[in-house]
């Protein structure tokens, strides 16, 4: 992925040999946070329902990171025969077995120095899960019937459309390995809570296709308004078949597979208002669809009423007229908390970064002083630019800034690092108490602001 992520109505972002299409304010959100991960070393875990993105998600961390010229090796755990897991991460000497006629690279040192993807880590079973765990802590492992240690500098990110936790508390799944792979967690959004991605990828899938061809109102309405319960590879697919069926240079809705364009049907009988008592049948329709909109979305009002058609408010009466009985709606874009990105642990949260831009002070022992401009800060220290180059520094710092919307920061530091073009990291070594906790507060309320639960 290069570069910023754009505002506009949609940004079409390559991404090492794919190409991502964003136009949701989630998405951009997600994007935004992977250009923040992809700095570090960190291993990734990324969530989501199957097909809603998430390789898409691992080459944009692997594009953004100092690794982006070296190999990126991908390979999908659950396609990988039981038997031959280990050789294929681990590698085999010849006459390991039958058939092994000369050496092999595991995947492991096909990735070395870059990145290693391993889809649906869940799917690993608990042999290769403990010589797994032994390799990411960087101990030297041997090859199938080697006697050599092979030791490899690889960044791991994994990937998972089941909820991890809940193997891990039944037994299937390592806690240590969990923890491991999970120093940073990316959370996918399907595709139905992010209906501005629909049709920005709806028309990309489409121009692929045929670049003559548009889509009609009510073709899209029913794009935007069905589930898609298989995501963004259930969408590429029917737009593919509703090339096939288009005739002329509009994609009409009797062109779509029939279970889409029965959505809008659907909606549109749900939004009717009865005249009298004698249609209160319509009325079960709407209670019918309405409870159908809200399941698709998890509960989450906001992207049903936009589903339906109605107004927040509307949908609001409506549940008060059918009884209808909810439990806490989940966190949205529209007047609450943003859109949940995943967890960050107590670790993560001091690794987190905070792109900011505020003055900063810093002072040396003997006497000089310079005014820089803050890159980023995290609970242990601060990136900043527009410094002296090379930055000369030495020995402990006085450090003072103001946080935007926050407390002022005074804390000792040293130099951790400096490059010729006038950027420097300042490694933060002691603070006061109770700036440290006003500090934290601020970290975590930032954390917050961009979807993360900590």
């Amino acid at each position: 992925m290069e570069g910023e992520v754009s505002h506009g109505p949609a940004a079409a972002i390559d991404v090492h040999e794919m190409r991502a299409i964003v136009s949701s304010d989630t998405m951009r959100k997600v994007m935004a946070m992977v250009q923040k991960v992809a700095r570090s070393s960190a291993a990734v875990l990324i969530t989501g329902e199957t097909g809603c993105g998430k390789e898409v998600i691992a080459r944009a961390v692997h594009s953004q990171s100092l690794r982006c010229n070296k190999p990126w090796i991908d390979v999908n755990c659950a396609a990988l025969p039981e038997h031959l897991v280990e050789s294929e991460l681990f590698g085999y000497e010849k006459g390991a077995f039958s058939g092994a006629d000369s050496p092999k690279q595991g995947l492991f040192e096909m990735a070395d120095k870059g990145t290693l993807f391993l889809d649906e880590i869940g799917e690993l079973e608990p042999k290769i899960q403990v010589k797994l765990l032994r390799v990411l802590d960087g101990i030297p492992y041997y090859r199938l019937g080697g006697s050599r240690k092979v030791a490899v500098d690889v960044r791991i990110i994994a990937a998972t459309n089941r909820p991890l936790e809940e193997a891990v508390a039944s037994g299937r799944f390592r806690s240590d390995l969990y923890h491991r792979l999970c120093q940073f967690q990316l959370k996918v959004p399907p595709l139905r809570e992010r209906p501005e991605d629909i049709e920005a990828l709806s028309a990309h899938f489409l121009q692929e296709q045929n670049p003559d061809l548009h889509f009609s109102a009510d073709a899209m309405r029913a794009l935007k308004r069905y589930s898609w319960p298989g995501n963004v590879r259930e969408l590429k697919n029917m737009i593919l078949q509703a090339v096939v069926a288009s005739e002329g240079n509009t994609v009409e809705l009797k062109d779509l597979p029939p279970e889409i364009a029965a959505s809008v049907d659907l909606v549109q009988a749900a939004a009717a208002t009865p005249d009298s008592a004698e249609v209160a049948g319509l009325e079960e329709l709407e209670r019918r669809a309405i409870l159908t909109a809200l399941a698709r979305n998890n509960g989450h009002q906001g992207l049903a009423a936009e589903q339906l058609g109605i107004s927040r408010r509307t949908l609001s009466r409506k549940l008060k007229q059918y009884k209808i009985e909810m439990e806490a709606e989940p966190a949205d874009d529209t007047g609450g908390a943003p859109a949940r990105l995943g967890s960050l642990s107590e670790e993560q949260q001091e690794c987190y970064r905070v792109t900011s831009e505020t003055t900063v002070q810093v002072r040396a022992q003997n006497g000089a002083q310079i005014q820089a401009k803050s890159l980023n800060i995290s609970a242990g220290g601060v990136a900043v630019s527009g410094v002296d180059t090379p930055f000369k520094f030495t020995g402990p710092l006085e450090v003072e800034m103001t946080l935007p919307d926050g407390p002022p920061i005074h804390v000792q530091g040293e130099l951790a690092w400096a490059d010729v073009y006038g950027k420097a990291g300042i490694r933060f070594k002691t603070m006061d108490p109770a700036t440290r906790t006003k500090f934290k507060d601020w970290l975590r309320r930032k954390q917050t602001e961009e979807g993360w639960e900590v």
